[in-house]
Formats: structure tokens, sequence, C-alpha cells
């Protein structure tokens, strides 16, 4: 009898969780539910959920490849299949960002060419569409689901169970009339009228929720100058948007830098594992110092401009972010679209841009060891510089949002800290009511496209689970914990699902069974950088990796009660 192992969900965590268990030369049966009807996409990248005017988050070179590059796939299709998605073969680029509708077409052509890898090396595949498990239960040697689909609801049993559900969207976006608590599913935001639309969040995604809503009311189009404009259709003079955010800042254009990432000359994996060996959990601001001193060796110019031998933790941001606080967000746009322009003519990285890029994922080896003031901290003050350097975005955002500017149809809007927002159940209508200080800023139509929040064990979609108590919160040490060789520090529990190296949730159950959960939304609160497809990637191939290890030891005990 094959290893049964079941993946639920086929978006980018679990697609690259089956391209590394296909590799397998033992023979496995592998059942795959997708709750929609197009096993591949993912729900970021389906066309029920996105605007083709919404761009995906990452270029073709750094988003890893199944059985080919996004690129090579591109040069494949034909003319047609390119301008369908307004692509013209000559400007297909590996450091290009295409629409996110194109990425899942391209995930859904992977998927289909796994299948037959799959098939060639003798596992047993099923796709199980418009299958949604809508409860799991741990049992002694197996795993059961409850499948729900339109003929009714059916158990199935599995040896190893991989959660990769991705994000947790509510099933109603417009939870309150003209108030929307997500840019997603973006056709029902093409029902706004013409009105004044209020976008809170600057990021991608409060970019994408515009783009949707100004191509509903106009058109962008290229003048003779080869500059963007926008042109408003007939009788939208009520449009307008207002992106805003507590900053009131737009995000900085994608820069150019080396892929793969260069070695930090200071804040090193042996430097911060070094601290972490100490059994210390007061952390932060050690880490903090490596950091500093990675940009000083980088960038000294940039370092002494902003005074950061004199910054700490919680005034770094201050400085990093002085530059666009102090200037109108539209004008400074514009210089730091040209800036990047020229830079990528010139194959030019930004020094101390590429500084804080490269040592994000390394600060954060620590984070899963700091102590619950330090954890607190950070989410507080030094999480969003990594975010903010990370979550650059596409060139043609920028050129679509200073269209917008230019054609009097967006603003900014700068909330600060003590803010209210009015909807509905204040007495409300319709949309929402912003108030900022002294001023009330009224919106026909509100979208929030802040993301999602990270996500707790109650908050699983699995009452059996939950009700087993076979998911626990994630822990972190109590301050002044310190963790001798052989003993654990105090412990207080802060969120999230509390999960081992291999991503198996640290239950409570006894079971010959694994359970996964590479659902990134429970994963944020000790992993706060696992957004996106190449953190997809490594979740999947260490899932991956872990079952087919178990597989070749299944003459083992595959479970050991945790402490």
């Amino acid at each position: 009898m094959f290893p049964r192992i079941a993946i639920i969900g086929t978006g980018p965590t679990g697609l690259y969780t089956f391209k590394q268990l296909i590799g397998s030369t033992v023979p496995l049966s592998i059942t795959l539910y997708e709750a929609e009807g197009e096993p591949g996409k993912g729900t970021p990248y389906h066309p029920d959920m996105n605007d083709p005017a919404m761009l995906s988050n990452i270029p073709s070179i750094e988003l890893p490849a199944f059985t080919e590059t996004l690129v090579d796939w591109l040069r494949r299709q034909d003319d047609e299949a390119l301008m369908r998605h307004g692509i013209r073969r000559e400007t297909i680029d590996e450091r290009e960002f295409y629409p996110r509708l194109v990425l899942g077409d391209y995930m859904q052509a992977q998927f289909e060419r796994m299948l037959a890898i799959a098939a060639d090396h003798g596992h047993e595949i099923y796709v199980r569409a418009r299958h949604k498990v809508v409860d799991i239960e741990i049992q002694p040697e197996a795993i059961r689901l409850r499948v729900a689909h339109s003929e009714g609801e059916e158990d199935a049993s599995f040896d190893h169970v991989v959660m990769a559900t991705g994000h947790n969207w509510p099933d109603s976006t417009e939870i309150r009339p003209g108030y929307f608590v997500s840019p997603w599913p973006a056709t029902v935001l093409t029902s706004i009228r013409n009105e004044a639309v209020g976008i809170l969040g600057t990021s991608l995604s409060g970019i994408d929720a515009l783009m949707t809503v100004a191509t509903a009311h106009g058109m962008f189009y290229s003048d003779a100058a080869g500059d963007l404009q926008y042109q408003p259709a007939a009788d939208t003079e009520g449009f307008t948007a207002t992106l805003m955010s507590r900053k009131g800042i737009l995000p900085e254009a994608d820069f150019y830098c080396p892929l793969p990432y260069v070695t930090p000359l200071v804040c090193t994996e042996e430097a911060v594992d070094a601290l972490i060996a100490t059994g210390r959990h007061d952390l932060l601001d050690d880490v903090f110092d490596l950091f500093r001193s990675e940009i000083v060796a980088r960038d000294p110019d940039y370092a002494a401009r902003i005074g950061l031998s004199q910054l700490t933790v919680e005034t770094f941001a201050t400085a990093y972010y002085a530059d666009r606080t102090e200037n109108d967000p539209f004008v400074w746009a514009a210089r730091n679209l040209a800036e990047t322009e020229e830079n990528r003519a010139k194959r030019y990285t930004v020094p101390w841009r590429y500084a804080i890029l490269i040592t994000h994922e390394i600060v954060a080896r620590v984070i899963p060891h700091l102590d619950e003031n330090d954890l607190k901290r950070f989410h507080r003050h030094f999480k969003g510089i990594f975010i903010d350097d990370y979550a650059t975005v596409p060139l043609m955002s920028i050129r679509r949002l200073l269209a917008l500017s230019r054609a009097g149809k967006l603003s900014i809007l700068r909330l600060g800290e003590d803010y209210k927002i009015r909807t509905a159940e204040d007495g409300l209508d319709h949309g929402a009511e912003v108030v900022v200080g002294e001023t009330t800023h009224r919106f026909g139509a509100f979208i929030d496209a802040t993301g999602q929040e990270t996500l707790s064990a109650t908050d699983l979609p699995f009452p059996t689970l939950v009700a087993q108590g076979g998911v626990r919160e994630s822990a972190t040490p109590k301050p002044g914990a310190f963790q001798l060789p052989d003993q654990d520090p105090a412990m207080v529990r802060t969120g999230g699902i509390d999960v081992d190296e291999f991503y198996r949730p640290r239950l409570g159950l006894p079971s010959t069974a694994r359970l996964y959960c590479a659902a990134i939304a429970f994963l944020l609160h000790k992993e706060p950088f696992v957004q996106g497809i190449t953190s997809a990637r490594d979740i999947g191939e260490t899932v991956g990796k872990a079952i087919l290890a178990d597989v070749a030891k299944s003459d083992e005990p595959l479970f050991q009660i945790s402490a």
C-alpha cells in the first residue's frame, strides 16, 4: 500500500510541496484538494479573484521555477496568448513584473506538467477540484479529513496531511453597504459607483484595489512622448480615490540589485546563530547592532547622513522614512521612479537598500528565540523596515499612481496614530467616514487593503482538530528567561500556531500520522517574512523533504508526543 498523502490547497505552497514529493523514488498516493474549480492557480492569481490590472509582486527572476522559469514559459506561448495579457514578445524580461493572472496561467500549466511527471514516476495522483476540506481529526493511526463537495460530504484517511490553505479571506467581502473588508475578489470592486473611494493601505494590495476601480472608470494610455496618462470615462466626474495609511507615504519602486543575494559582511548567519547559542532571549538590541554595522560597512555615507550610530530599534524607522514623510508623496514618487529607472539602466544597486534586503532573512533567524518584550518591540518598530524594503512595487504601479494624480483623481491621506473609521455600524447608510483630528473625510465606498492578519490556533476552520486540542498557540520565552542546556525557559503563549522546524504542529495527541501547517496566515507571528512565492517554495520544500524522510523510515514511529 502506497503512503497516503493529502495536500489541502493547490496554490503556490501546495504546488511546491507537490513538486518535492513527486521526486520520490518510492511510489506515493497523493490527493490534492482544491475548493475552487481550477486546481493549480491559487487564490492570489485566480481570474475569479483578480482584475487584469493587478500586477504580481515578484519579477520572473525571483520566482522559483517548477519545471521551467516564467520567462521560458512565456516565450513558449503564441502571440495570441501573450496579447491576451497585454504582453509584447520583445519585452519579455526576467526582471519584469507580470499581471497576477499571468502567474495563475503559468502555475496551472506547471501543475499539469508535474502531474505527467508524477505519473511517469509511478505515483498515484488524485486531483479533487471543488472539494473543500471542512474538518480534520487526529486519529491513532491516521488523519481523517471531512470533505464537502457538490454531492455531499465524505471522509478520507491519510498518513500525512499538509494544510496549504494560504490566506483566509472572508466569504463576503462587502460586509456593510459600501464597505469592503478586502480587495478580493476584485470583481466585487467593479460595482463601486461614480463616487469618492477610500482605500486603507498604500502597499501593492492597496494599489491593486485602486487600479481595479480606476480601470472601471477610465483607461491608461501612453501619450506622444511615451508618458503614461489616465483618461477618465465619460460621466465619471464624481470618481476620485484616496490612498491612506498611518504614515501617508507610497512604497518605493522595485530597485535593481544582484540576485541571488550576496553574503552580508557583518550581519551573517553565523553571527546571529552565535547570539542564539548564548541561551539569552533579550537579543534584539544585539541583532540591531549587527544590522547597523552591516549598513555602515556597505554604505557609510548613508549611515552618516541619517546619524545611524545614534539610532536604536525604536528610532531607526523615523530616520529611514524621513525622506518620504517630509516630501509630497507624488513628488517623492516621481523622483524615486526616475532614480530607479536610471539605476536599472546602469545596473547600479543602492548599497543601503541592498544591505537591508540581504539581512532580513538572517535577522528572522532570531525571532523564534526572542522573549516576549523583544518580540513586541520587533513587531512594533523593526519589522516594518524590512517589509517596506523588500515589498517594493513594480515601476508600472508607480507610473499609474502618478498618472492618476496628474488627472486629479488620486490623493494620499496621512492618518497618524489617532484616527477613527465610521461605517454603517455608526449610522452611515453607505461607505465610511475617516476622522483625522478635526477633519472628517467622507467616502461613498471604502476598501480595507491592509492584508491578512496573523491567525491563531483557535482560528483554524477545522472544528474537531481545535476541539481535540490538537494544535496550540506558538510560545516565546518570558522576559528574563535563560535557557540552560538541559532545561527549557519559562514560556508564554503569543499567537499563531506552534510548529517545529518542519512545520509540524506540536501536537498533544498520540498518532503515527503527521500533520503539517503550511498555511502562511498561521505562521506570521514567528515568521513575519514568510509572505510571497519564495516563502511558499521554502515551506513546500521543507514539508516535502520531511514527508519523504518519514516515508523512508516508515518502519519507525512517525510521531513523538511533545512535552
